[in-house]
């Protein structure tokens, strides 16, 4: 929970690159621009994916590939610090011609066809209070608990 306000920040909407990774491009831009705290959101198509699902038990990513072209019907996520560098997570759900869905962690490996962000930036007084730090409960990287 957080206690203290989070404001507004800037609101970045743009296009990405035909042929460009998706992952990278989000995360570049935020290096690019600064933003160490946010929120992010996408719509577009991708020409081939790659994402990931996390094994609990195992404590590993497994990655699934997808080389042909889907909708993206969602695309959420989080910015935050992690190593002192703006890093994006971001959940995605894709739709491919014959209407199966598919979804999970996006990866790097994904190829935009179009893509159109929206990035919203929120200020708080003290950003690194979400600087991603190894939780041993889960194996993730994760925002430190309330209560540390």
């Amino acid at each position: 929970m957080l206690i203290q306000p989070v404001g507004r920040g800037r609101m970045l909407m743009g296009r990405l690159s035909k042929g460009t990774d998706l992952l990278i491009s989000l995360t570049e831009l935020c290096v690019h621009e600064n933003i160490r705290l946010g929120v992010i959101r996408a719509i577009g198509a991708v020409t081939r994916a790659r994402l990931g699902f996390y094994h609990q038990e195992q404590r590993t990513y497994k990655y699934l590939e997808f080389d042909n072209p889907c909708e993206i019907i969602s695309l959420e996520g989080n910015i935050s610090l992690k190593d002192g560098q703006p890093f994006v997570h971001a959940h995605i759900a894709l739709m491919s011609a014959d209407g199966s869905m598919i979804g999970g962690h996006l990866a790097e490996g994904t190829e935009v066809f179009a893509c159109e962000y929206v990035i919203t930036e929120l200020l708080h007084e003290q950003e690194r209070d979400f600087e991603r730090v190894f939780d041993e409960a889960t194996g993730l990287y994760l925002w430190p608990m309330d209560n540390q």
